[in-house]
């Protein structure tokens, strides 16, 4: 499954390459006293800052690793500089909901599903394995799910039983279902990556 801070699940390239450090680039942490730069409102955390001064190319392939749409994340990146990281999420959910049918193909096709904790039993192991292989095989994708929220102890058990009860779905019920998880994961990952430094670690369950 994916979980809120899981990246979207898709082949390394050379965009792929580690980030410029915070010191390097235009909105690193200024003299006290100094502008906010680009836009950002007074005391707006050191991930937007970072966010609204990137060049294009760096703000859309870091906005990828939160939800696998180049439309997604061109609106987003285009759309800067944004003064608030409320105003960020709220823009990236509305360009979530804008996504046409390819785009949202594109998205899910970029997703994987994270592994269980390596302490999982290996009887929870097998049933996940088998649970995600009925839903790829039902719908086409893999299986999407926020865990924002939801105590890590209890991860496993909350994707069995959601995969259980979406298996149920109609195509067309689940693709909406699907979507909706995706805003949600997309937000989730943008919180967590401006929190981290713009840094996105996997998480397992």
């Amino acid at each position: 499954m994916t979980s809120d801070t899981h990246a979207p699940c898709r082949k390394p390239g050379p965009a792929d390459a580690p980030a410029t450090p915070a010191r390097q680039r235009p909105g690193a942490p200024q003299p006290s006293g100094a502008p906010q730069p680009l836009g950002a409102a007074p005391g707006a955390p050191h991930g937007l800052l970072l966010l609204n001064a990137a060049g294009h190319g760096e703000a859309v392939e870091l906005l990828l690793s939160c939800c696998h749409s180049p439309r997604w994340a061109e609106r987003m990146a285009a759309h800067r500089p944004y003064p608030t990281t409320d105003a960020l999420l709220a823009a990236a959910e509305e360009a979530g909901y804008d996504l046409a049918g390819p785009d949202l193909d594109e998205a899910l096709a970029a997703e994987c599903p994270a592994p269980p904790h390596p302490d999982a039993p290996p009887a929870a192991r097998t049933a996940l394995r088998a649970a995600h292989a009925a839903y790829e095989s039902r719908f086409g994708h893999a299986f999407v799910i926020s865990l924002e929220g939801v105590r890590p102890g209890e991860r496993l058990d909350a994707v069995l039983a959601a995969i259980r009860s979406r298996l149920g779905n109609e195509p067309d019920e689940e693709r909406a279902v699907a979507a909706d998880e995706l805003r949600r994961l997309a937000r989730s990952r943008l919180a967590f990556a401006l929190a981290r430094g713009l840094t996105f670690p996997r998480a397992d369950l």
